[in-house]
């Protein structure tokens, strides 16, 4: 089992930024993925960023160019800064860790495949 903690949610006028962080506990050495994916009331999931263990990064394209994941894997600790938010942005945030069965790219298209999420961080962008 993996256990997900987010936290660093809240609320931002357009424009702004907010910075989330997940602490990873349990057996994450069964998950060496680690990503990010939201959900708005009444829409579908959708995946937002995802790290591998060497570094390699993917994004939705919603997001690249204002969005970055990053991790600290001696802490266990994925972050998720987010710049230039706006209101289409607004969503419950989940942390989410995988196998690596499929390339990095399919948990953006399909956030399903996670193994694991948290209980997720709200993010409210007012315009």
């Amino acid at each position: 089992q993996v256990q997900l903690v987010e936290s660093g949610g809240g609320s931002v006028q357009s424009g702004g930024s907010l910075r989330l962080s997940c602490a990873a506990s349990g057996a994450t050495a069964s998950t060496p993925l680690l990503g990010w994916f939201r959900q708005a009331p009444g829409k579908e999931r959708e995946g937002v960023a995802i790290i591998d263990s060497d570094g390699t990064t993917d994004y939705a394209g919603s997001v690249k160019g204002r969005f970055t994941i990053s991790q600290e894997q001696a802490k266990n600790t994925v972050y998720l800064q987010m710049n230039s938010l706006k209101p289409e942005d607004t969503a419950m945030y989940y942390c989410a860790a995988a196998r690596g069965t499929w390339p990095l790219q399919y948990y953006i298209r399909s956030p399903n495949l996670y193994a694991y999420c948290g209980q997720g961080t709200q993010v409210t962008v007012s315009s």
